[in-house]
C-alpha cells in the first residue's frame, strides 16, 4: 500500500530523500503536464518543474499541512511559471506534438475527445487567453482540481477562480465554434 502525501512530507521533513522521490512520482507528471499547457516550451516546463521542486524541498519543514500536498506543489509551480513568463516576455512556442500533452490512462476519454486538428486548434485557444483564466480552467477541466483548491494555488477567492473558468470558457466557446 502506497503511503499518504502526509506520511511522506513526514518522512521527507526527517530529511528521507526517498519519501520526498514519492512525493515527486505522484505528482511530477500531473505538474508536467499543466506546465506544458501553461508555457508550451518543453524545456522551460522542465526548468520550472524542477525549480519547483527544489524550492518544495527546501521548504518541506515549512508546510503546515493546511493545504493538500498538491495543491502545494501546484501554487509553487504556479509561481515559477508567472516568473518565467515575466523574465521570458510571455514568449512561447506555437507548436505542441499531441504526444507530448498525452495525459495518462484515466484520461484517455480526453485525449481521444481532443485529438488531430481540434487538439491544436484548442492548444492554440487556450495560448491566448489570459494567464489566470488558462491556469483556472487548466487546473479545473484537466487536474480536476476543485475550485477552492484552484483558489489556494492561484492566491485569488473562489469567486474569481469561478469567473476566470467561466471568462475562459466563454473565450474557448468563442474560438471553437465551428467544432461544434
Amino acid at each position: 500500500m502506497d503511503p499518504s502525501d502526509a506520511e511522506l512530507v513526514r518522512r521527507a521533513r526527517n530529511g528521507e530523500k526517498e519519501a520526498f522521490e514519492g512525493i515527486v512520482r505522484r505528482h511530477g507528471p500531473a505538474m508536467y503536464r499543466f506546465g506544458l499547457r501553461m508555457l508550451r516550451d518543453e524545456h522551460a516546463v522542465r526548468d520550472c518543474v524542477q525549480d519547483a521542486f527544489v524550492s518544495a524541498w527546501q521548504a518541506i519543514e515549512g508546510f503546515r499541512g493546511e493545504s493538500a500536498v498538491k495543491t502545494w506543489l501546484f501554487s509553487i509551480l504556479a509561481n515559477k511559471i508567472r516568473r518565467h513568463l515575466r523574465t521570458q516576455g510571455r514568449t512561447v512556442a506555437t507548436e505542441l506534438e499531441e504526444s507530448e500533452l498525452r495525459s495518462p490512462a484515466q484520461h484517455e476519454p480526453e485525449r481521444r475527445a481532443l485529438a488531430g486538428t481540434m487538439m491544436a486548434e484548442l492548444e492554440q485557444a487556450l495560448a491566448e487567453l489570459p494567464l489566470a483564466q488558462r491556469a483556472c480552467w487548466i487546473l479545473y477541466e484537466v487536474e480536476g482540481l476543485s475550485y477552492r483548491r484552484i483558489a489556494d494555488i492561484e492566491g485569488m477567492t473562489v469567486d474569481a477562480v469561478r469567473g476566470a473558468i467561466y471568462r475562459a470558457r466563454q473565450g474557448l466557446e468563442r474560438r471553437l465554434d465551428a467544432w461544434r
